[in-house]
């Protein structure tokens, strides 16, 4: 390999580093660009996307992420499919792609990870992925921002004296265009039905092999609930963050309305209710109460039309199949089809996150829009273990 490419060795054998993201001015601390701002081994840098039309038949969620300190990238696609679009079935098909990342960081610049790649065509605006026939999936799909981009609220989990995630997001609604083709079936997408979110989030978060336990966390983690609700109407989207702690306690409240002319407006401290399916911990739907900085209420009516468990093939927290940053060894694919309606499946849904396809609707004297208005986007949600406002007294407590 080219030096002028590769780098030289230092006077004592350690390695340089020196990429081609060194050219451009973008550097924020001493040292090459490939090496993660901090030195602990869950450093990452991902991007996260779904995709939906408003039939409630089919969820696509997709992503591609870099783990500098361990090395590796990976990417998914994970598919869910019921009623037409499954044929009657209920599935929710996997494909797992993973490689050794370049230790110069020069495939940062070209997102790609086996047949799989993130291709941005105007930052902040458009973005293409491509995955090239894997294991029977393939797609070309362009992604378009239809608002403006959200900067979070920066995310910090302490678990006793160690900090378990500190992570910077933004997020983003927008439509999708192109091709989905599974096993010889072709969907198209269209902008004027399917739409979707994404984000693009980097820091500390738990990736790659479990490290060894140590001393036991003190106090012991009994759970958290989770809802993130990022939904675009025709004039605004919305983008809602909150976690509580099992007493109920918001560590995370972050609700922001963002207008087409760029108006950006703090929503105040909303007030939620979940109305959970009877015997599960999977919702049906939430009421969001809101206030404007004015001090008008309003209220958006959440509907879920697809539940999605994004720790059944995903990746996400307690995946027991596929765990983000994970060294698989170089060229990794493969496919894993889950039935949602096998009780070892279902099993394992309350114990995770769940992605839906959502729609809302918003009312009241704050809602700057006509009454009854509808946007569509994700309503993401997990209440794992205890969470005394919502009656659950355990980790296998359900709803009545």
């Amino acid at each position: 390999m080219s030096a002028w490419v590769a780098g030289e060795v230092g006077r004592h054998g350690e390695y340089v580093g020196i990429g081609p993201l060194d050219e451009y001015p973008i550097h924020q601390l001493p040292q090459p660009l490939a090496w993660g701002g901090s030195s602990d081994r869950h450093f990452y840098d991902r991007s996260y996307f779904n995709c939906h039309d408003r039939s409630g038949d089919l969820m696509l969620i997709t992503g591609l992420g870099f783990y500098p300190n361990l090395g590796t990238k990976d990417a998914y696609v994970l598919l869910h499919r019921r009623g037409a679009a499954g044929g009657g079935a209920d599935t929710q098909t996997a494909v797992h792609l993973s490689d050794a990342a370049d230790p110069r960081g020069g495939d940062r610049m070209e997102q790609r990870v086996g047949n799989y790649r993130v291709e941005v065509v105007e930052p902040l605006r458009e973005v293409r992925i491509v995955l090239e026939e894997t294991e029977g999936i393939a797609l070309d799909l362009r992604w378009r921002g239809l608002h403006p981009v959200i900067q979070e609220l920066p995310h910090v989990m302490r678990q006793g004296a160690g900090t378990t995630l500190n992570a910077q997001r933004f997020a983003q609604v927008g439509s999708w265009e192109g091709l989905i083709a599974v096993d010889g079936e072709e969907i198209a997408v269209t902008p004027d039905l399917w739409t979707g979110s994404r984000d693009r989030s980097w820091g500390i978060r738990p990736q790659g092999e479990a490290l060894p336990a140590g001393r036991p966390a003190e106090p012991s983690f009994d759970g958290m609930w989770w809802l993130y609700v990022p939904i675009g109407f025709d004039d605004f989207c919305l983008c809602l963050i909150i976690q509580e702690t099992p007493d109920g306690y918001r560590t995370v409240n972050d609700c922001t309305r963002v207008w087409k002319d760029g108006r950006v407006e703090q929503m105040g401290w909303p007030q939620v209710e979940i109305r959970y399916d009877p015997g599960t911990r999977v919702p049906t739907g939430a009421t969001i109460a809101c206030t404007t900085p004015d001090g008008k209420p309003l209220t958006f009516e959440v509907t879920s039309h697809l539940p999605t468990p994004i720790h059944v093939g995903g990746g996400y927290g307690g995946d027991s199949d596929w765990t983000h940053g994970t060294w698989k060894g170089e060229g990794f694919t493969e496919r894993v089809t889950y039935d949602m309606t096998d009780p070892a499946v279902a099993g394992r849904v309350m114990f995770g996150v769940i992605d839906h396809v959502g729609s809302a609707t918003v009312h009241g004297p704050g809602a700057g829009v006509p009454d009854g208005s509808e946007g569509w986007g994700l309503f993401e949600h997990g209440a794992l273990g205890r969470h005394d406002p919502s009656g659950f007294k355990d980790w296998f407590d359900l709803a009545p």
